[in-house]
């Protein structure tokens, strides 16, 4: 009686979705992480500005406050209405990118034009258009999934346009987020269903283009070749990199203590922004650094696993959401670290929920957000399929019959 009351309850109420709480912790603990270390590490370069030594804190916490707000708004808005709305977004992301080309409203800072001037304060549109190609790419994969694991010329559309948005961000220049979309673009496609042979055809002519884009620029040449040797010239070229190298020497195992980093002191560049990370290193030594690399692992592990299991029940969409924003994260994150650790060239990239930046930390939010909503439509969806092929309780003959009477006499 009781199995049958309990099994008509959850049917009135219909599947219920979670988000999953894995991720939802390791998220919110780098968010923390980012608000200490933004902190400590943003106060001596406030303070030589004038500006007091809270200001980037203060600037941080209001933006991660916007990003929480775009957070709820995704984790509350349906996916089915992202995925009607995909084209239209990837037009917006168009015009963004091409806004920044444009006098008085796209911004030239450092000879790079990757800002537009919203007067009360700048924004920077690849954060936008990263998550908007996740979305357009999950709702092509669905829209064209036979065409994708069977033609060559399935891959021409996505790839196309993941080849104009690089060539777009090549202008500004943004040689990093270039390299990121593209990886992106591939891993979701051979998630897709794509044959690698299609997808090694497609690159192959491609790959010297690349090349061309890396070594047209002296800046570029000297950053692919500084990391190498950065040792070099610590004074010129390689300063950066010999300055976070040393600063995370000296964390060694557990770090000099928070707040203490010497390095962020006027002589680690970007100490708050793109180098954040040896600071941690520094402050927190190698614990504080797998650490956070766990949290980031967690993060891309859940993502990754649920997006799989929403594929596998047919929740094609979302487990596209979850697989691509997860490896968005994930390769920004990669490429952040092997910056600082000197593991790969200088990039401009942010360390995700970490790195002060406004249009960075609103936008990577946002995605933790829509990565949110995705696991709850799976799991609803799991709680669904498992309704269905639950059997009432009523409907399955009493092994005991003393038991049945001993009902049937209370009932009566």
């Amino acid at each position: 009686m009781f199995g049958f009351d309990t099994t008509q309850a959850k049917r009135r109420q219909g599947p219920r979705g979670k988000f999953d709480l894995p991720l939802l912790v390791a998220l919110i603990g780098l968010a923390c992480v980012g608000v200490v270390m933004v902190a400590s590490s943003s106060i001596a370069v406030a303070d030589s500005s004038h500006m007091g030594q809270f200001y980037y804190l203060k600037k941080h916490l209001l933006f991660l406050g916007l990003g929480v707000v775009a957070a709820g708004v995704a984790m509350r808005t349906e996916l089915k209405v992202v995925e009607k709305h995909a084209f239209f977004l990837m037009l917006v992301a168009f015009i963004m990118l091409l806004a920044v080309f444009v006098p008085h409203l796209g911004m030239k800072l450092n000879g790079a034009r990757r800002w537009l001037n919203l007067i009360v304060t700048s924004f920077q549109p690849v954060e936008a258009v990263k998550l908007i190609l996740v979305v357009y790419l999950a709702s092509y994969l669905v829209r064209h999934r036979e065409s994708i694991e069977t033609r060559f010329l399935g891959l021409i559309k996505p790839l196309a346009v993941s080849g104009v948005m690089v060539l777009l961000l090549l202008a500004q220049p943004d040689f990093g987020s270039a390299t990121l979309i593209i990886a992106v673009t591939i891993a979701m496609v051979w998630l897709g269903g794509s044959r690698p042979i299609f997808l090694f055809l497609m690159g192959l002519p491609l790959m010297p283009l690349l090349v061309i884009a890396a070594t047209s620029e002296n800046y570029r040449m000297k950053r692919l070749t500084s990391f190498m040797n950065p040792w070099a010239h610590p004074f010129d070229d390689g300063f950066q990199l010999t300055q976070s190298l040393m600063a995370i020497g000296r964390g060694e195992w557990f770090g000099v203590g928070l707040g203490s980093s010497v390095l962020k002191l006027s002589y680690l560049p970007e100490a708050h922004t793109d180098f954040i990370f040896a600071v941690i290193g520094e402050e927190l030594g190698l614990f504080g650094i797998l650490a956070v690399m766990g949290l980031f692992a967690l993060t891309v592990w859940r993502g990754l696993y649920v997006g799989l299991k929403g594929v596998e029940i047919g929740q094609r969409f979302a487990g596209y959401i979850a697989f691509g924003i997860s490896l968005m994260l994930g390769l920004q994150t990669m490429v952040s670290i092997g910056v600082n650790l000197g593991a790969l060239p200088t990039k401009g990239l942010t360390l995700p929920l970490i790195s002060y930046g406004g249009s960075s930390i609103v936008l990577t939010c946002a995605m933790a957000g829509v990565l949110l909503r995705a696991t709850f439509e799976i799991y609803r969806a799991i709680d669904a399929r498992q309704m269905a092929t639950r059997v009432p309780a009523a409907a399955v003959p009493d092994a005991n019959p003393a038991s049945a009477r001993d009902r049937e006499a209370v009932a009566a």
